[in-house]
């Protein structure tokens, strides 16, 4: 049977109901519908051990916001999606320091989501530790971009725990690109989750895992789909055009191919600003978007 590829819940669990038929529900997987400053939400609720290795995610919740309008330039579009993202981001977290990881390759146009979106956070452990009396009222949060093995010599787990050890965050925020199953997702929906994650396994190139079990505290992440992998495109292109689809292994040549938008560079750029901005408002709710923009402008 012809497997598709997506680093996203919302597509994994509609990939399982298209395979078991589109009536069927699993058991232990709760999907929710909801709307946030006017972009679709949908929440993934993966409950047992069993319902996620059906859809191949581990346990937890994953909300995926549709930021389409953003794309589309709509009026107040940034603002409304640094909003949607921070609302929905900022009821999982706990209270107390934070430290964000932006992971990614500078090099690869569709994996800077991470690195971008990092210049866009609001850094702020040095200044509520040296100045408290100025900014004692913001929570301690610190960044990293740990770069790639093949940059570095060092796994981004590896170097993410070592600074989760010495700074002992409440919890490890981190920043991703991701695989999609569709064209229509790619740079216009955000994953949230707080699973942590596993860089690389969406383009088969599987890293150390960040998550509570190797860095010690809660971690989530926050991701944006910039690529499809070649093979899947191809079988739900088939699909559309009323072809029969083949076997994944007879489209074997597509699996080191994927397929990122044009504009990567603009869409990336557009995408991370809203994550760093998004993460930074959920971390200090007490903030708005323009006091965000003055003290990072």
């Amino acid at each position: 049977m012809a497997q598709r590829r997506t680093d996203l819940a919302v597509e994994a669990h509609q990939l399982w109901r298209e395979g078991a038929g589109e009536a069927a529900g699993l058991s232990g997987v709760r999907s929710e519908e909801r709307e946030r400053e006017g972009f679709a939400v949908t929440a993934v609720t993966v409950s047992d051990r069993e319902a996620g290795e059906a859809i191949g995610k581990p346990p937890g919740v994953y909300i995926t916001l549709e930021l389409d309008g953003l794309l589309r330039r709509e009026e107040d579009s940034f603002h409304r999606a640094v909003r949607a993202v921070a609302g929905e981001l900022s009821p999982l977290l706990p209270e107390g320091p934070a430290l964000v990881a932006g992971l990614g390759n500078r090099a690869v146009t569709p994996d800077v989501i991470g690195p971008l979106a990092a210049e866009h956070l609001l850094v702020t452990r040095h200044l509520v530790e040296q100045v408290p009396e100025h900014f004692g009222g913001l929570r301690p949060v610190a960044a990293a971009v740990p770069g790639v093995l093949a940059s570095t010599g060092v796994e981004s787990a590896a170097a993410v725990s070592a600074l989760a050890r010495e700074l002992k965050p409440a919890c490890v925020i981190v920043i991703d690109a991701l695989a999609a199953r569709s064209l229509e997702r790619l740079c216009r929906t955000v994953q949230l989750s707080d699973t942590g994650i596993v860089p690389g396994s969406g383009v088969g190139n599987h890293r150390e895992a960040l998550d509570r079990e190797t860095l010690g505290v809660p971690v989530f992440s926050v991701g944006v789909p910039t690529v499809v992998d070649g093979a899947t495109l191809a079988l739900d292109l088939l699909e559309e055009a009323g072809a029969s689809a083949p076997d994944r292994e007879a489209l074997a040549g597509g699996a080191d191919l994927f397929v990122t938008p044009r504009d990567i560079d603009s869409r990336a750029a557009a995408l991370s600003k809203v994550l760093g901005y998004g993460i930074s408002l959920a971390l200090n709710p007490s903030l708005t978007v323009d006091d965000l923009t003055m003290l990072l402008e």
